[in-house]
């Protein structure tokens, strides 16, 4: 991280945040030009700090998020992930068609355990259908394993990186201190502002795209060679007749 500090006093590093708003910047661009893709950002943050603001933030623009226990093979392991959140869409069914209430109290009792557990660990990516497109992590150090697993797949991470991490697994390393609520908040702020711009540009684009659709097919226009193509065809057979009536 020595690039990024700016002086240390008292033993404690100093951040240069001239390069941390560059790299801000950086890390809210790509972002956006995911969004307006439609493609899915996780943000991943299970330290006590970062828990609420991550999951306010990541859910007022619909992206996915992990701020319980990072759940081993999440990533590596994706199908087996996507399983578990079936099962949790399967007794939202049951329980909506009635199918629960006519269960034991036993059964009943058991499957409302394992809802609530399910919906604690995955409830925030149920509507992850497939891999994210990008990571967002707070705490390079303590998400060290969704990191690795980010890596293995070839999926870009986006994180806070303070002065005491290696910033060498991270594709855009923002300088932050991610200790602090507010700096979290902050940053939090400009890359979900960036993601709802992607995400109403998209929106526009379909506006867009939808009335010319809609709109009739126009007449076709013959082109100039085309249509003397034609009449050359309808010419000979005239030339042809009047041959015949010089022979006879």
């Amino acid at each position: 991280m020595a690039p990024y500090i700016f002086d240390q006093k008292n033993g404690i590093h100093i951040i240069d945040l001239h390069k941390s708003i560059v790299k801000i910047d950086e890390a809210a661009n790509v972002l956006k030009q995911l969004a307006r893709s439609g493609r899915k950002v996780l943000f991943v943050a299970t330290k006590k700090q970062a828990k609420e603001i991550v999951a306010e933030k990541a859910g007022s623009v619909n992206m996915p998020f992990v701020t319980e226990r990072w759940p081993g093979g999440m990533l590596t392991n994706f199908p087996t992930i996507r399983k578990a959140v079936k099962k949790m869409n399967t007794i939202d069914k049951m329980i909506e068609d009635g199918t629960f209430a006519t269960l034991a109290k036993r059964e009943r009792l058991q499957i409302t355990r394992q809802r609530a557990k399910l919906e604690k660990n995955l409830g925030s990516i149920k509507d992850l259908s497939r891999l994210p497109s990008a990571l967002f992590v707070v705490d390079v150090q303590k998400e060290m394993n969704a990191v690795k697993e980010a890596n293995r797949l070839n999926i870009p991470v986006i994180a806070m990186v303070d002065t005491c991490c290696d910033p060498t697994p991270i594709d855009y390393v923002i300088p932050a201190n991610d200790d602090a609520a507010k700096s979290i908040s902050y940053i939090m702020d400009v890359l979900c502002a960036a993601i709802q711009e992607g995400l109403d540009e998209r929106k526009l684009e379909k506006e867009k795209e939808a009335p010319e659709a809609e709109k009739p097919a126009g007449k076709k226009l013959r082109s100039r060679k085309a249509k003397s193509a034609e009449d050359e065809v309808e010419e000979a057979p005239v030339a042809e007749a009047s041959a015949e009536e010089k022979a006879e």
